[in-house]
This record gives C-alpha cells, structure tokens and sequence, in this order.
C-alpha cells in the first residue's frame, strides 16, 4: 500500500433519517360510513451504522464520503398500515477505528471485532396514527403525530493501525530502510526527516510459511506527546501493535540518552505504553568495526540489562535475521 493510499483521519456528517408521519384516516367502505379511525403509523427513519470489516485497512474509501444521509421513513396509511422503515446506511471501518464527536472529541465508541455493528445515528420514530387516539369521548380523531427528525451529527474517525510490530525512532534513523528490507513494502526512503508522513504496513514472512505484521511509524522528536512534529497524528498508532521496536542509529551521541527521550514521550503520551515489549535494534551498524563494537556492547550490556537489544544493518543485511527470530520468540513467547 502506497502512502497516499493510506487515510487514518476522516471527519464526517451525518444525517439519520427521519420517521413518517402518522395516518389521519377514518375507516369508510361500502355500508360502513362511519367506521371510526384507522390511520396506521409511520415508519422510523433509516439508521447510520458503522461496521466491522478485518479485510480493510484504510479509510480511503471514506475519503471522498464526506455527508451521508440514511433514508425517511415512510408515512402511515389506512387500514391501520404502518409506513416502511427508511433505509439504513452500513459504512465498513477497518478494526481499530475509533469514532469521536467532532465538537467535544469524546470518543463514542471503537470498532475492535470484525463484523460488529454499531449504531452512530439513530433514525427518528414514526409519528402514532389517529387509530391510538381513539377514546370514548373522542370516537372519531382527526389527528396524528408527526414523525421525529433524524439526527445530524459531525463524527471524526481515527484510525489506530493493528501491527504485531510497531517501529519507533527519530525521524530518518532508518525505519522505512529497515521495512523495505524485511517486507515486500516499498515506503518512500529519502536522506531528509519526515520522509514517513504516513504509517506504511509490511508483511513480515519468517520460517515455514509463518508471517508477522511490521508498522513503519513516522519519526518521533522531543515534544510530540505534547503535539510537536506530527504529534497525536501518529503516537496513536503506536497503542495498537504488540512490540515496540526501538531503533536508534549506531552513529548517535547517546544511545541511551535517545532511548529514554523516546519512552519519555510514549510515557506521556498514554502511560500503558511502556506495558508493551520492547526491544532496541541499532541501526547502520555496518558503519561499525569489530573493535568499536565490542566496546559499544561493554557499554550497553550495563544499559540495557532487561531490555534486548541487537547490532543490525539494513543496507548490508547484517543481524536481520536475528532481529526477525527474536521479533517471532517475543511473539509467541
């Protein structure tokens, strides 16, 4: 999937349908002229419900969907006819989309389970006929409810992406490098930060036909819980996959410095973030002589004691498949 075809943030508005109004019909056949009410009601308004689909992963086929209308319902008729129900309108969402009010940004509701159903905008009732108004002092009424107006709402969908691995490192430190290699995506790599503006998903195959799925995030610099970079726009995605793979650049001036500003950020963005596994892949470590990186293991040894880490190079391949073992044993641990 291209980056433009990935869509993770849809607003919305939506107009429920609204109920038919009730009959006002008293009952007149052949030797019956006085047969008393019998108007039917009217239909309920057609619903907006959001659905559960586990074969989508975008909201790009929402992106041009901006205003959704359900049907009316229709009006009540004699014989104690009541009106059909108007229409209702099934939109499918990938699982993890969450679905929040535009104006206040509650959330309403997610979708987690394929197939699911939830109702967003709730047609309006069908106005009673005249036939429920009947009484002994009022045999014959001459009047009905109207149907209720459907609801209009502005909703905004959020899409949090469902990966077994998650990629999480500063911008150009070699993330989008790092899925090309491993999976059979293609994100735009280039030498300038931000490259990745848009989450890029690879299938990751491993040993005997066995696959994982590996999230590309885009880079994450000091302020983004706060919402500087790109912010909230991405941290999100990161809540949904199973491990956090940290990379950090073997030519940085602190390795641990830079992991603990990145666990920073996930800490204040959402504290249950650091319940997931991690694990620090260095990366472009083909920079490194054997020397240099007996010394550098010395001193992450005494840094990272429960945390694993690994030497690895996209470029020349080095560590990668290490790196997909210890990802499928973290896994299935």
């Amino acid at each position: 999937m291209t980056e433009g075809n990935f869509v993770d943030y849809v607003k919305m508005h939506l107009t429920s349908g609204k109920g038919g109004k009730g009959s006002v019909h008293l009952r007149r056949e052949k030797y019956i002229t006085k047969g008393g009410p019998d108007g039917g009601d009217g239909g309920r308004g057609g619903h907006i419900i959001f659905r559960g689909n586990k074969n989508l992963w975008t909201l790009l086929h929402l992106k041009y969907r901006r205003h959704l209308k359900a049907g009316h319902g229709a009006h009540g008729s004699k014989q104690r006819s009541t009106g059909a129900d108007g229409d209702d309108v099934f939109i499918d969402l990938p699982l993890g989309t969450v679905v929040r009010d535009s104006e206040t940004q509650e959330q309403i509701f997610e979708i987690t389970h394929d197939g699911e159903q939830r109702i967003v905008a709730e047609g309006g009732k069908g106005g009673r006929g005249n036939w429920h108004f009947k009484s002994p002092t009022n045999q014959t009424p001459r009047y009905a409810q109207p149907g209720i107006p459907g609801i209009e709402s502005n909703i905004t969908l959020e899409l949090k992406v469902l990966a077994d691995v998650g990629l999480v490192g500063f911008p150009n430190v070699g993330k989008s490098t790092l899925l090309s290699v491993v999976t059979a995506a293609k994100p735009k790599i280039a030498n300038y930060e931000f490259t990745t503006l848009k989450p890029n998903l690879g299938i990751v195959e491993y040993r005997d036909f066995k696959t994982f799925v590996m999230a590309d995030i885009p880079g994450i610099i000091e302020g983004a819980a706060e919402g500087k970079g790109l912010g909230h726009y991405f941290l999100r995605h990161i809540e949904r996959n199973s491990i956090l793979l940290f990379l950090i650049p073997a030519d940085a001036d602190d390795i641990k410095a830079q992991y603990d500003i990145l666990l920073d950020e996930l800490r204040r963005y959402n504290p249950e973030m650091l319940d997931k596994q991690r694990i620090v892949a260095i990366s472009k470590s083909d920079m490194l002589d054997d020397e240099l990186m007996a010394e550098m293991k010395e001193e992450l040894d005494v840094v990272f004691t429960e945390i694993p880490y690994l030497f690895i190079s996209s470029v020349a391949q080095i560590g990668i498949t290490e790196l997909k073992d210890k990802l499928w044993q973290m896994l299935n641990a």
